[in-house]
């Protein structure tokens, strides 16, 4: 047996825990420039209006894409014949984490003490997250119907 041999239940796991870490960053991010616009004279109505843009561009962003990419990912992992630890997603889903990482940081120091750039970038990260959370229903069926 071969140390880096696992099952497919597994590597769904991990895709699971890389997914919802995303949500929890990116809502954490997002709440975070939401009180530094605040700090700089954004007033509340813009917060207000900040949270139900990014909540609903969120559940758009869910229905048309991030299902379909989820599903896509648990339908490779359960078609793999001998899994490795490693698959639980591509190189290149790795590699654009990391760009939208290294993007998300630039733009926040780009936007720092202007508050509508704040709250614009805050709206895109909380989108994101929502769309994480929804289509991270995916996962919740694949392990209930394999009993975790």
């Amino acid at each position: 047996m071969n140390i880096f041999n696992t099952t497919s239940t597994n590597l769904v796991k991990l895709a699971a825990l890389v997914w919802f870490a995303g949500v929890f960053i990116l809502l954490y991010k997002s709440t975070a420039m939401m009180i530094e616009a605040v700090g700089v004279g954004a007033p509340l109505s813009m917060v207000v209006l900040t949270v139900i843009s990014g909540l609903i561009v969120g559940m758009i962003k869910a229905k048309t894409l991030f299902i379909h990419v989820c599903q896509k990912n648990i339908n490779r992992i359960l078609g793999l014949k001998s899994p490795r630890i490693w698959q639980f997603y591509r190189v290149r889903f790795f590699i654009f984490l990391f760009l939208m990482i290294t993007l998300g940081n630039y733009a926040y120091h780009l936007s720092s003490s202007n508050a509508f750039l704040l709250l614009a970038l805050s709206t895109l990260e909380l989108s994101v997250s929502t769309a994480l959370f929804i289509s991270g229903k995916c996962f919740k069926k694949v392990l209930i119907k394999k009993q975790i």
